[in-house]
């Protein structure tokens, strides 16, 4: 498979796409007003500890305070000792009041950005990665990556971790460690002790909710996590960023270098056409190669993937023609929630299959596709309604929460009043103005389709309502309204009378 890894970076936006074979499969984008948050590390204030939801609510400095859950605060804890809480862990129940206080002064990591109405989701559990490992300062523990399947070199990374973990901390060796020298694992830890030297420094020598550690830009970040071995070329769209992008690399991985080339046009993204991606990425509907389509639904609680045959009509029988559409649709899905960065619970409503071996196959595609993904994922299997059942660990924020806002008329709903609906409103609110007030002409101002049916065909409308009314009414449509809005006014103030 072939990966490629676009970087844009313009002045106040940056943004990186990641290609499989030609196909966009991932897209970020940070601007200068919308910063990534996770990763941040805060002094804060607890402002509420909640005993009834085993969490408080932390003041760090953005405008919602962050939530703590009693689970995240443990860290902050002070137990009788290891081998007795590893001991009775599963018995002890640990109230939130007993590891935090109202008025306290706590240091926090972001590990859910604030979405919606909901404050940052933080923790205690400290995790700063690295190129090659993963320093968690307050954690007594050594991890491998589960992508790193090699047992040899599992053994081998497992014995440089045990050799450079510093007492009393943990360290986790990340994917793209395999193969890497215990040289360039110590040099990535001193950096990554510093890091955290610097962090309790400004922890002790600071007051109130600030700002401890900021994650990198998105630039390095990339750089950092994703831009490894198993990335054929990496395209940058000017000579001052690939000159930046060369200098990290010689300090992390100069075997990189030769990797990254100059795509000399001020356009990167739309010479590969991620633009038009992005585009189709943001819609409801996603088209499968086949002619059948998904219909997508983010909701606050779960997103809803409904699998539709659309025009693909098969070749052979029905079952033949459900199994194609529902394992192209499986490879599709994959794709889509890494592309729109979907996280949480997913539902999951294949076409109805017969067989249990069908069910098995398409679970069996997902399953693999997934693993494509670096963000955890887990199949729970399917119900008994035939639903499948999945989530996604959500980290950042899904594209279209990125690039998109409300609609201000639907506030996200998709929907808004019929004309039918607006209009028969319109009337009754015309009933109240004519009732209060003591002129013959009223003024109604609404979009033509409403003004349309205020007047009526060949204006009988218009007349019957002046007859209910006693006034004359004045009726203006009014192209730059939205189809909901209307106003009515009687007609002297038109010309500044009281």
């Amino acid at each position: 498979m072939y990966r490629e890894i676009l970087i844009q970076v313009e002045e106040d936006e940056s943004k990186v796409a990641v290609l499989e074979d030609g196909q966009l499969v991932e897209i970020y984008v940070e601007r200068g007003q919308d910063q990534r948050l996770v990763g941040n590390i805060y002094k804060g204030v607890v402002k509420n500890v909640l005993p009834g939801m085993q969490a408080a609510f932390v003041d760090i400095g953005l405008e919602k305070n962050a939530f703590l859950y009693v689970e995240d605060a443990l860290a902050n804890a002070f137990w009788p000792g290891e081998d007795f809480y590893a001991q009775d862990k599963k018995t002890i129940q640990p109230n939130i009041r007993d590891i935090v206080k109202e008025g306290q002064e706590i240091v926090v990591q972001i590990t859910k950005e604030p979405t919606g109405t909901k404050g940052a989701r933080i923790t205690t559990r400290f995790t700063l990665p690295g190129r090659y490992l993963v320093l968690m300062p307050v954690v007594d523990y050594i991890g491998i990556s589960r992508r790193i399947q090699d047992e040899v070199e599992r053994e081998r990374l497992k014995e440089i971790a045990e050799q450079l973990k510093p007492e009393k901390m943990g360290i986790i060796v990340r994917t793209v460690a395999e193969g890497a020298t215990e040289e360039a694992f110590r040099q990535d830890l001193q950096n990554l002790l510093k890091m955290w030297e610097r962090v309790v420094l400004r922890a002790q020598n600071t007051a109130g909710a600030v700002l401890l550690h900021k994650d990198v830009a998105l630039v390095q970040r990339i750089l950092r996590d994703i831009f490894s071995e198993d990335i054929q070329k990496l395209s940058v769209n000017s000579r001052l960023l690939k000159e930046k992008v060369l200098e990290y690399l010689e300090l992390s991985d100069i075997n990189l270098t030769s990797k990254v080339f100059l795509n000399d046009t001020a356009k990167l993204m739309e010479k590969y056409a991620v633009n038009q991606e992005i585009a189709q990425a943001l819609k409801r509907k996603a088209w499968l190669k086949n002619g059948g389509y998904l219909v997508i639904d983010e909701t606050e609680a779960l997103t809803a993937i409904d699998v539709n045959t659309g025009k693909f009509v098969g070749g052979t029988n029905l079952a033949d023609t459900v199994l194609l559409t529902n394992c192209e649709a499986a490879r599709e899905i994959a794709r889509q929630l890494r592309l729109r960065n979907i996280g949480g619970i997913i539902i999951i409503d294949f076409i109805d299959m017969d067989t249990e071996e069908h069910q098995d196959k398409v679970l069996a595609v997902l399953a693999e596709e997934l693993k494509k993904d670096k963000v955890k994922a887990h199949i729970l299997g399917i119900t008994a309604l035939g639903l499948v059942e999945m989530t996604r660990k959500k980290v950042r924020q899904s594209l279209g929460s990125t690039l998109e806002k409300k609609c201000p008329y639907c506030e996200g709903k998709g929907k808004i009043l019929s004309e039918e609906t607006v209009y028969r409103a319109l009337k009754e609110e015309l009933k109240e103005v004519a009732a209060r007030t003591f002129t013959d002409t009223l003024v109604v101002e609404a979009h033509p389709q409403i003004a349309a049916l205020v007047i009526g065909s060949d204006g009988d409308n218009q007349e019957s309502l002046e007859k209910e009314l006693g006034k004359k009414l004045i009726i203006r449509g009014k192209e730059q309204y939205h189809l909901v809005k209307y106003a009515i006014r009687p007609l002297y103030q038109e010309f500044g009378f009281e």
